[in-house]
């Protein structure tokens, strides 16, 4: 009978051993709020996630925080002690990126923003050493507005951007990269994500008569400065930042921002990218998935930045299960570690490569500068 009890106890121990756990994933978005354009198309890409990473079946569980720091917060407490996640795809915001870097690595999660900030991931120390994200810097991005407005002759630059981390962090980049291709900042302006106007900072911009005016936001708040210069008459060149990619934003410019210039991801324009680019492959099987869903409309930049955050986890995975089973501490710092180490893996907005010191991976394919005519993102001239 003991020897019969044993068989069974050791029968359970192995079949233990021998069991897949699922990996379990947050997703944070802001459907609702100041960038909700972009959060809802997030929203709906969770649908055509892979349904296995690392060849581990994954349940995604989201949360709609709304732009708001709290509601992260209460959202992120839950994922990681009651839902027990492996790894956290978001938030989109930077402020709120920045504000649970600290928690994730006190629970040794790893996360993967979703948000532009460049302080999100640099420099790579302390609690950052466990956030990750996938949309292209304001040092990447902002390198090629500052060489596009050189290359067109502009010589001084108005700016009006978030008064917040992001817009900080474009205020710095554009000032430091200005500064080496001899133009100058004659004005600068700051304004909240949910003013209802900006008269004033448009008014103060168009006393300084610059060349071009850079516009530091993101999602559909980021028309509001460049309509007022418009309609007020301004003629010079308009620059804005990826953040404000979306269809939305086309809609609620209209005319008022036919000309802008915006450096974009290259899902954006995928069937124009040579067949040699790193992300045109990626981009069009990302395309063709999430413009399929219902109600979904055009491609997102948004979308694409989950998309490539759901890719680099199942690389990562795919790696630390050969050493560790999900739900367990082992695991989640083995997929950190994995993450670190992936090399060359091509997604929609370009090819990755993580380091020690580098948490968001992509070069110079991962930006493209286009224009918005007929109310379309096309490759700029």
């Amino acid at each position: 009978m003991k020897f019969k009890q044993l068989l069974i106890a050791c029968a359970a121990v192995l079949g233990a051993v021998g069991a897949r756990a699922d990996i379990n994933v947050g997703v944070i978005y802001s459907s609702t709020g100041p960038v909700s354009a972009a959060g809802l198309s997030m929203q709906r890409t969770i649908a055509i996630l892979p349904k296995t990473l690392g060849g581990e079946r994954v349940n995604y569980i989201g949360f709609d925080d709304g732009c708001d720091t709290s509601t992260t917060f209460k959202a992120v407490r839950k994922l990681v002690t009651e839902d027990k996640i492996d790894a956290l795809l978001g938030p989109q915001c930077s402020a709120n990126s920045l504000a649970i870097a600290g928690f994730m690595a006190q629970s040794e999660t790893p996360m993967i923003s979703m948000a532009g900030s460049a302080a999100i991931v640099e420099p790579v120390e302390g609690p950052k050493k466990w956030v990750f994200k996938t949309p292209q810097s304001e040092t990447l991005m902002a390198s090629i507005v500052v060489q596009h407005m050189a290359g067109a002759g502009v010589k001084t630059l108005g700016i009006i951007a978030f008064n917040d981390a992001y817009g900080e962090g474009w205020l710095k980049e554009m000032t430091k990269l200005a500064g080496t291709h001899n133009i100058k900042i004659v004005s600068v302006e700051r304004y909240e994500r949910n003013d209802s106007s900006t008269t004033g900072q448009v008014l103060k911009t168009l006393a300084a008569n610059p060349d071009a005016v850079f516009i530091g936001a993101a999602g559909t708040p980021g028309v509001l400065p460049e309509a007022g210069l418009v309609e007020r008459g301004y003629r010079g060149k308009i620059y804005q930042t990826h953040g404000i990619a979306s269809e939305e934003f086309l809609k609620m410019g209209g005319k008022n921002v036919e000309g802008t210039f915006v450096p974009l991801a290259p899902v954006l324009v995928a069937e124009d990218l040579p067949d040699s680019h790193p992300a045109k492959k990626a981009s069009l099987e990302f395309v063709s998935k999430y413009e399929a869903i219902p109600g979904a409309g055009a491609r997102s930049p948004f979308a694409a930045y989950l998309w490539d955050g759901a890719v680099l986890l199942d690389a990562a995975a795919k790696v630390a299960s050969k050493t560790a089973k999900p739900g367990t501490v082992e695991f989640r710092r083995a997929l950190r570690d994995a993450l670190e180490r992936l090399k060359d893996v091509n997604a929609t907005n370009g090819s990755y490569t993580m380091s020690p010191t580098n948490h968001n991976g992509l070069d110079d394919r991962g930006r493209v500068m286009t224009q918005i005519r007929n109310g379309k993102w096309k490759l700029a001239n």
